[in-house]
């Protein structure tokens, strides 16, 4: 198997690392986007009940978007770390580490979609207080979470490249 994804890897290296590159920039950015630019302009809006419909609204949007691109994320990263050969080096331990920053990542944007579906289904039902008390961590703790740690990976992922 080991064998098969380095030829796969040496065939598509150029392919597998624009498409890695290209998800880390849609999802970090897409995040960062939301709580740099939307989330503020949003914060404006007086009625409680259409912010709190526009917000889950594009964070619904957003998450849908880059559900794809984790997933080509996830397989390229695990194509890249076989294919490029770094087992054995001084520098194998950043792979685990980026390995573990992705997966932090992956499980708190689970954990996110889920509160962000329920607060949906709250809103949906007319309860605005359950469905705001769902959504609130999502742009002041866990969306800048991931914020940081992506910006870890891609820094990682400089470090490795560079090597």
């Amino acid at each position: 198997m080991r064998e098969a994804m380095v030829h796969f890897f040496g065939n598509y290296a150029a392919i597998l690392v624009f498409l890695h590159v290209l998800s880390a920039i849609v999802w970090i950015g897409g995040m960062i986007a939301i709580r740099v630019a939307v989330h503020p302009v949003l914060q404006r809006i007086d009625d409680p009940k259409i912010k709190l419909g526009k917000t889950l609204q594009i964070v619904g949007r957003l998450f849908h978007l880059v559900i794809p691109f984790i997933i080509i994320l996830i397989v390229t990263a695990t194509l890249m770390a076989v294919g490029l050969g770094f087992k054995g080096t001084d520098l194998y331990w950043l792979i685990h580490v980026k390995e573990v920053i992705w997966t932090l990542m992956t499980l708190n944007f689970i954990y996110m979609y889920i509160r962000r579906r329920k607060a949906q289904k709250l809103f949906d039902e007319g309860d605005l207080p359950g469905a705001k008390a769902q959504a609130a961590p999502l742009p002041n703790l866990l969306l800048p979470i991931n914020i940081i740690l992506g910006v870890a990976a891609v820094f990682s992922g400089v470090v490795l490249r560079g090597m």
